[in-house]
C-alpha cells in the first residue's frame, strides 16, 4: 500500500507538479464555481511556485504557518486533479475556516462531559452497571495514565479517538460497550467522515506515506485537507451556485439536488414532505424496505410517471450518486413538475436539517452552514482580488 501510493504521488508530481517548475494547467471549472469566459487569449498556466504564492494569499493573514497549509493544499490539489484556480480553493479555504479556523486538530470544548455521557448512555443500552464502568477508568491505559486522567484532561478529537480506540481493545467491557465501534466519526481541519476517507483510500491510494491507520490520518493537517477536499470537490455538483455545493459538504452529497426532488414531488402530490435531501428511509447507514413518505408518494404518482414500484425503487437507490439526476424517475418527475408549474422548477434546494452533535449547544441547520461558509468564500475571492 506505501509503495502504491508513493508511486502513485511521484507520478502525479511529475505530471503536474514537477519541483523544477514547469506550467500547471488549471483545467475545467465546475459550473458553481467557474466565472464567465473573458474575452482575449487564454492566460498562461502557472508554475508551482506561483500557485503556491496564490494560495499562501487566499489564507487569512492571521493564519499560523500560511506555508505549510498552503502546501498541503497544493498537494492535494494536484494529486486528486482539481483545477489551480483562486475559486476552487476558496471553496476548500472557506470551509477549513469554518470547521476548524485553521487548526489541525480543533479543540473541542467540553468533551469530557460528551465522553461521560457516552459511557453511561451505553453502560444502559449493554446493562453494564455505572460502578463497574467506574472501576474500569481507574485503570492504566496504554500511555501510562489511567482512563479518569485522560478523559479529564481531553482537549480535541484526536485525542477523543485515540482514548476510545484504547478503551476498545484494552478494557475487558470496551468491545461490549462500543460494539468494536469507535464513536468518534469525524475530525481533522475539515471535519471530514472517517467512513468517507476509508472508503475514498480504498478507491485511489492515499498519497502519503501510511504509518498507521486511514482513520489516524484523518486528524493530520495533510490527510484531513486530502480527504476533506475530496469529499468537497470530488463529484460532479450539478449546480450553478457554490452555496448548495457547501451545503451537500455539510448534509451528504446531492443532498441539495434531492431536496429540489422532494419539493417538487411535495407540489406535485399535495403532500407535505421534509426536504431534507434524503428519498429512502436508513439504518445504519442502509436503505431499508420500508417505504419512505417520498416513495409513497411516488408510487401514487405512479400512472403519471409511468413508472412502477419496482423501477421507483430503482432508480431511488440511485440517490447518493450522480446517477439518479440521469434516471427515468428523475426526469419524469421534473417533467410533469414543470408542465404543472408552467416553467422550469429549481433543481436545487437548500436542505432543511437542524444540526445535532455532542458538540452543538445551540440550534443550527444545514443552511446556516452554507451561508456562514459562502460568506467566508466570497471574503477569499477578495483577497485573491487584492492579491493581483
Amino acid at each position: 500500500m506505501k509503495t502504491l501510493a508513493a508511486l502513485a504521488l511521484l507520478s502525479a508530481v511529475l505530471a503536474g507538479c514537477s519541483t523544477t517548475g514547469g506550467p500547471i494547467s488549471s483545467g475545467g471549472l465546475p459550473p458553481d464555481l467557474g466565472k464567465p469566459a473573458e474575452k482575449g487569449p487564454e492566460p498562461a498556466p502557472l508554475t508551482e511556485r506561483e500557485i503556491r504564492a496564490m494560495v499562501s494569499k487566499l489564507i487569512p493573514a492571521s493564519v499560523k504557518d500560511r506555508t505549510g497549509w498552503a502546501n498541503d493544499l497544493q498537494t492535494s490539489f494536484t494529486y486528486l486533479g482539481f483545477p489551480h484556480a483562486p475559486q476552487v480553493y476558496c471553496a476548500a479555504i472557506a470551509v477549513i475556516e469554518q470547521e476548524s479556523s485553521f487548526q489541525a486538530d480543533p479543540v473541542v470544548p467540553g468533551l469530557p462531559d460528551i465522553v461521560w455521557r457516552e459511557l453511561e448512555q451505553r453502560g444502559n443500552k449493554y446493562g453494564i452497571p455505572k460502578l463497574l464502568i467506574s472501576a474500569a477508568m481507574i485503570k492504566s491505559s496504554p500511555d501510562g495514565r489511567s482512563y479518569n486522567q485522560r478523559i479529564a484532561a481531553l482537549k480535541t478529537e484526536k485525542q477523543l479517538n485515540a482514548l476510545f480506540e484504547d478503551m476498545i481493545s484494552e478494557l475487558p467491557a470496551g468491545k461490549q460497550l462500543f460494539s468494536g465501534y469507535n464513536p468518534v466519526r469525524t475530525g481533522g481541519p475539515m471535519q471530514v467522515s472517517i467512513d468517507f476517507a476509508e472508503q475514498f483510500s480504498r478507491e485511489k491510494p492515499y498519497p502519503y506515506p501510511l504509518s498507521g491507520t486511514i482513520r489516524e490520518e484523518v486528524f493530520t493537517r495533510r490527510g484531513g485537507l486530502y480527504f476533506g477536499i475530496a469529499i468537497l470537490l470530488d463529484y460532479p455538483a450539478p449546480y450553478d451556485d457554490v452555496v448548495y455545493r457547501f451545503a451537500d459538504f455539510n448534509a451528504g452529497r446531492y443532498s441539495s439536488r434531492n431536496a429540489a426532488f422532494q419539493a417538487a414531488l411535495s407540489k406535485l402530490s399535495g403532500k407535505a414532505l421534509t426536504l431534507d435531501g434524503d428519498l429512502l428511509r436508513y439504518q445504519g447507514g442502509k436503505a431499508i424496505e420500508q417505504p419512505s413518505s417520498v416513495e409513497t408518494a411516488l408510487r401514487n404518482l405512479s400512472p403519471q410517471l409511468r413508472l412502477n414500484a419496482g423501477e421507483i425503487r430503482r432508480d431511488l437507490l440511485l440517490e447518493k450518486s450522480a446517477d439518479f439526476g440521469l434516471s427515468p424517475l428523475f426526469a419524469r418527475l421534473f417533467a410533469l413538475a414543470d408542465k404543472s408549474a408552467g416553467q422550469p422548477v429549481p433543481r436545487q434546494a437548500m436542505p432543511q436539517i437542524d444540526l445535532k452533535s455532542p458538540k452543538i449547544t445551540r440550534k443550527l441547520t444545514t443552511e446556516w452552514f452554507a451561508r456562514r461558509v459562502e460568506g467566508r468564500y466570497r471574503t477569499c475571492l477578495t483577497r485573491g482580488e487584492g492579491s493581483n
